[in-house]
């Protein structure tokens, strides 16, 4: 295949987690007497890291407190309601008997990516998991892609980045790698193919086709 090396944003691209994310975020606002969230509102406010999330949800004065309720409940129940999403694991499966390398590129908490691929099975098929608070950098940093790269051994000219918001869309164009997006996630086709996105595709089954050749 093209590409030696693939990165896999996790929430709304290998998994959907939706549910427990919502959930925890709806228990911490309630903890401190704000509004619960809706899950468009939640589903919205995904892929920046979970302070910016916050802020979005409950505002950013409410961000420390918010986050200190979040947590505790976050860590004992991630892992009710996860699931691959369809495709994911063959995708993975034939690009690692291709003989190339891939890894999860996230924005959530680090230790939590390993934690929820170990738990789902793929991390056998990773050759690495980076995440929020792995390093002092989020996406759409360089700096970020950069450090993953170096850590794979990678180069930006034979890697692609599958992803299914503007932030994945974001940190490709800033490190200069490919970008395939799906619509299983955070933003819809138009959205973004507004951004400069331009291979979409509806799951990971499809998008594999193209990735594969």
């Amino acid at each position: 295949m093209r590409y030696h090396t693939v990165l896999f944003d996790l929430d709304g691209t290998l998994i959907d987690h939706f549910a427990a994310i919502e959930r925890s975020h709806v228990h911490a606002m309630r903890q401190l007497g704000l509004p619960a969230p809706t899950s468009e509102q939640v589903r919205a406010s995904v892929g920046g890291g979970l302070e910016l999330a916050i802020s979005r949800l409950a505002g950013p004065e409410h961000v420390a407190a918010v986050l200190a309720a979040y947590q505790p409940y976050w860590e004992a129940t991630m892992l009710d309601d996860v699931k691959l999403l369809p495709g994911a694991r063959e995708l993975l499966s034939a690009i690692k008997a291709a003989g190339a390398k891939t890894a999860v590129f996230t924005n959530k908490h680090g230790p939590s990516s390993r934690r929820i691929c170990a738990h789902l099975g793929i991390t056998r098929l990773l050759d690495g998991n980076f995440g929020a608070t792995d390093t002092t950098w989020l996406k759409p940093s360089r700096e970020f892609a950069g450090h993953v790269l170096r850590a794979l051994q990678a180069v930006p000219e034979t890697t692609a980045l599958v992803g299914d918001s503007i932030y994945d869309l974001a940190t490709a164009k800033n490190a200069g790698l490919d970008f395939f997006g799906v619509t299983t996630g955070t933003h819809t086709a138009d959205e973004l193919r507004a951004a400069g996105a331009t291979r979409v595709y509806p799951d990971l089954a499809t998008l594999g086709a193209s990735l594969m050749r």
